[in-house]
């Protein structure tokens, strides 16, 4: 019996695929970084599910009620109350997005020599602290980096990696921070257990334990689905217990909040609170808005509650699993267990004839616009940036391709026709090239870098 869609469609937008000599000519404006390349240019757009996913009626209609009072806004009113009602932290203060959560907390907290272990940290996360002074230390299950492993719970934190660090470095530490799902290591998720056990040493050590929960939602998900003890338990019940075991919480409101924009920090101590809320008046935006409209602040604390709800859930990380398995029939290698929110392309696998220090996850995605107008970013080494002290370029455990599928966006035959560009890519993956740099920048070198194709 074939699955009834979650949604239909009210507004669309028409796509439009230009010939690959068009495309050519656009990659080349773009200087060989898809970040630089034209929407309209793009036929599907798996850059980041980061907001841009589409909005439900309920949120457009929230947004017609928009305050944009400065201070007092009814609109603030809802987005508190609905942020406190669905991740339980009693103080909120809001930004414009998840790197703006980033930098208030590392602005306070992180000192020139401070370490920040964690799972997996992202490239924002990894940048914020390092611009501070500070270190972010992988503290990620070794099994993690293995891409074929089935191993449900990859994003866990190495706990005796974590108490030795803790144990030696405690008066450096400011904070440890858990990413649910862990973006870096394929959209992996944490274990409840993990959780806990990760917060219990903190406390033992006297040290915050805080979460990145842009992806909690299907974090919490997975634990239903996949951790034993919890498949009847409601989604809400397990976001209630995964919060719990923090002390505060940093949110990108534009993944699992379903929002086009937004950001939230969640903190259960009163004075860090207090500390912390005139940096983000000054870096972020009033403390009431936090760079945010009425209209956007409306439609999120809507969208806070849509995004939790398990048949949706449900119905997303389906999509993302049909994608992975429509590739892997194919050939192509990829992250497994398939993550939450994209399906990760092991392109150093896929693409041997490309060494690491150029670049074999850009590659792909440069080769697969090329071929088919399809936008996706790299995760590798790329990514991961120079060592701040040598400046030596730092080599990725693995060399990534995501393939991020934007929510409520999508329906099948976008990811078929997904597919069906990696099929005719494979019969050609022979003659990819390798990138390297015209202009690298810093330290986001990703975003605004400039490249061009090796001489084959």
């Amino acid at each position: 019996m074939a699955t009834l869609p979650l949604y239909k469609q009210k507004v669309v937008e028409e796509i439009r695929l230009i010939s690959r000599s068009e495309r050519l000519k656009s990659l080349k404006r773009a200087d060989f970084n898809p970040f630089m390349l034209h929407s309209e240019d793009i036929a599907v757009d798996l850059l980041t599910d980061s907001g841009t996913g589409a909005l439900s009626q309920e949120q457009c209609a929230a947004e017609e009620e928009g305050d944009e009072t400065y201070c007092g806004s009814k609109s603030w009113r809802a987005l508190e109350h609905s942020a406190k009602s669905v991740l339980g932290f009693p103080y909120v203060i809001p930004v414009h997005q998840g790197r703006g959560a980033e930098h208030v907390v590392d602005f306070v907290l992180v000192k020139k020599g401070s370490l920040v272990p964690g799972n997996a940290h992202f490239d924002t996360t990894k940048a914020n602290i390092e611009v501070m002074g500070g270190k972010p230390i992988d503290c990620t299950i070794s099994e993690a980096y293995d891409p074929s492993s089935g191993l449900p719970f990859k994003g866990n934190i190495d706990l005796p990696r974590l108490e030795k660090i803790l144990k030696k470095h405690g008066t450096k530490i400011p904070y440890v921070l858990s990413t649910i799902t862990c973006n870096q290591v394929g959209g992996q998720p944490v274990s409840m257990k993990n959780l806990k056990e990760s917060s219990a040493l903190c406390k033992k050590y006297g040290i915050r334990f805080f979460l990145d929960v842009a992806r909690f939602a299907e974090n919490a998900y997975f634990i239903k689905k996949r951790e034993k003890g919890f498949g009847k338990r409601s989604i809400k019940s397990i976001i209630d217990e995964m919060m719990s075991y923090a002390d505060g919480a940093l949110m990108s409101a534009k993944k699992n909040a379903l929002n086009q924009s937004g950001g939230l920090i969640l903190l259960r101590n009163k004075e860090l609170f207090e500390i912390l809320q005139p940096y983000g008046a000054l870096f972020a935006g009033g403390i009431q808005y936090g760079a945010m409209s009425g209209k956007a602040m409306a439609s999120l604390a809507v969208g806070l509650k849509e995004g939790v709800k398990e048949r949706y859930l449900e119905y997303r990380v389906a999509q993302i699993e049909y994608l992975g398995n429509k590739l892997r029939e194919i050939g192509v290698p990829i992250v497994l267990p398939i993550g939450g929110h994209a399906v990760f392309v092991n392109a150093g696998e896929w693409l041997p004839q490309i060494r690491w220090n150029l670049f074999p996850g850009h590659s792909l995605a440069c080769a697969l616009y090329l071929e088919g107008g399809v936008r996706a970013v790299e995760i590798g080494s790329l990514l991961e940036n120079r060592d701040p002290k040598t400046r030596e370029n730092r080599r990725a455990k693995w060399e990534l391709l995501r393939l991020a599928i934007p929510h409520r966006l999508y329906v099948k035959e976008h990811l078929d026709y997904v597919a069906d560009v990696f099929r005719k890519l494979s019969e050609k993956r022979s003659s990819v090239r390798g990138v390297e740099f015209v202009r690298e920048t810093y330290p986001m070198r990703h975003f605004t870098s400039k490249f061009r194709l090796i001489k084959s």
